[in-house]
């Protein structure tokens, strides 16, 4: 369907982030989208469908495994009431995207500025004078 990697970056004018903040951006990207598509997707839903769907997500206490199996039941719960959710999916991140886009040298300038400020500063060159 669509990756969330180094690629997408580049296609978003993210690409010259160093690794650190790409992987920050990549969590943020994946965080935001996941947040807007549950929201458009629970317009729709009765209370008993919330219900259900809220059940099936993962709790930050379970482990890997159960998160995976749960997860994976979220999904297949998602393709059974919610056939076009890949469609709310990619125009969610459609929208997401675009908003990016424009941000993209914004956030370039501020990373490059918070690198710079994160660097020692450059002591002069130290000089010998006759005494």
């Amino acid at each position: 369907m669509f990756k969330l990697d180094d690629n997408l970056l580049r296609e978003l004018g993210l690409g010259a982030l160093p690794p650190q903040e790409k992987n920050r951006m990549l969590a943020h990207i994946y965080e935001t989208l996941e947040m807007r598509v549950g929201m458009r997707l629970a317009e729709g839903m009765s209370d008993q469908q919330l219900d259900e769907f809220e059940a099936l997500m993962p709790l930050q206490t379970d482990s890997a495994e159960a998160k995976k199996q749960k997860e994976q039941a979220a999904l297949g719960w998602l393709e059974t009431n919610f056939p076009n959710y890949k469609q709310v999916v990619a125009e969610e991140l459609e929208k997401l995207k675009t908003e990016i886009k424009q941000a993209a040298p914004q956030i370039v300038a501020a990373s490059q500025e918070a690198m710079q400020q994160q660097m020692p500063p450059q002591q002069p060159p130290a000089t010998s004078q006759g005494v």
